[in-house]
């Protein structure tokens, strides 16, 4: 086992696009959606016989710290850093950067997300330790997947010069999220994969590119790390994490950088628990497309709907009814068209331009 190499797995993301089930208490990466385990937990397990517990960090918020602790109390307290408050993930990529170099020079890191579904998990763990080979030549590593469909909610990579020896290919540029017309070119030109938010990379290099490309960030991220203490712990960073400009790590550093290399993940039957809409794709449905996470429903003639209710006495009668989500917890109830709660987000943004908060 290589005691150089590190999974970073970011889970401090509130989940908005599965409300209301997703909620503040509750964001979506302690879900049970899948396997009667959270989501969090089964990126955790993926990662077995790969890395040691304390191999394993979690960049997440002081508000989901202690659920997640229950969820993974195999991984030491220190191995949880604290973002004080959003800034995107360039700030959360550099922390945890800047944190592994204090105690290790020769660190590469595999960056990670709390919210996937991999199926495929020894061809998973295969494609970390090519990418880690690939890092330790200071190259920046990204996984890219397969398109299946023409999906406006992903950002794709478009693969350049083959690089043989790696399997895998140069980045010629990282794409946007496109509209339908743009996502049908990029699947019929054949060289585009969808951006799956998964990087690999040695510390030294992803820092070296947040000085080039993001100095003032790389400044504070030096701050940062000088008051890491040697008991491992980080001490008040807030002074200096409320001044960060929020970014992206793909368009603060990605869409710039020079030595970026995408190893195709063909097979790794990758899923993104993005939206109600993926679970359609995630869970069996039964003969009538139906898939059904409620205690009592009856259903009349009704086809391509996804029930979910929390509330095991309440009776959920449909009929005639076809693409449609229902999803019924605590004080709310949502109903929406099967392929438009991508929408959900402007849901929220109405209910906090309203002041219900408690809805959220």
């Amino acid at each position: 086992m290589d005691t150089h190499f590190y999974a970073v797995i970011m889970a401090g993301g509130g989940g908005t696009r599965l409300w209301p089930l997703s909620r503040r208490d509750t964001p979506k990466q302690l879900l049970k959606i899948i396997k009667d385990k959270s989501l969090f937990r089964i990126a955790i397990d993926r990662l077995g016989g790969l890395f040691k517990s304390d191999q394993i960090f979690i960049v997440t918020v002081e508000d989901q710290l202690a659920k997640l602790r229950e969820e993974a109390p195999e991984i030491p307290l220190h191995n949880f850093l604290i973002e004080p408050m959003p800034k995107g993930t360039a700030s959360v990529v550099g922390m945890a950067a800047a944190y592994l170099q204090k105690f290790d020079q020769d660190a590469v890191m595999a960056v990670l997300t709390a919210d996937h579904v991999i199926e495929n998990v020894p061809y998973f763990q295969d494609l970390l330790v090519q990418a880690k080979i690939a890092a330790r030549k200071g190259l920046l590593v990204t996984l890219g997947i397969e398109p299946t469909f023409p999906a406006t909610g992903y950002g794709y990579i478009e693969a350049g010069e083959k690089i043989n020896e790696l399997n895998g290919y140069k980045v010629r540029q990282f794409k946007e999220k496109p509209d339908l017309e743009t996502a049908k070119e990029y699947i019929n030109a054949g060289s585009y994969y969808w951006n799956s938010g998964m990087f690999i990379w040695s510390v030294d290099s992803i820092l070296g590119e947040l000085s080039k490309q993001m100095p003032g960030l790389h400044k504070k991220l030096k701050q940062i790390q000088t008051r890491i203490q040697d008991n491992r712990q980080i001490g008040e960073i807030v002074d200096i994490w409320e001044t960060i400009q929020p970014q992206t790590i793909d368009y603060g550093i990605m869409e710039g950088a020079s030595d970026v290399v995408v190893l195709p993940a063909q097979g790794l039957d990758w899923k993104d628990v993005g939206s109600w809409d993926s679970l359609f794709t995630i869970l069996e449905a039964d003969r009538n497309g139906n898939i059904q996470f409620a205690r009592h429903v009856v259903n009349v003639g009704s086809t391509d709907i996804l029930i979910q209710s929390t509330d095991g006495e309440k009776l959920i009668a449909v009929v005639g009814v076809k693409d449609l989500v229902v999803i019924d917890h605590k004080n709310t109830l949502l109903v929406c068209k099967r392929g438009e709660t991508q929408k959900i987000r402007q849901v929220i943004n109405e209910i906090k331009k309203k002041g219900l908060d408690n809805y959220l």
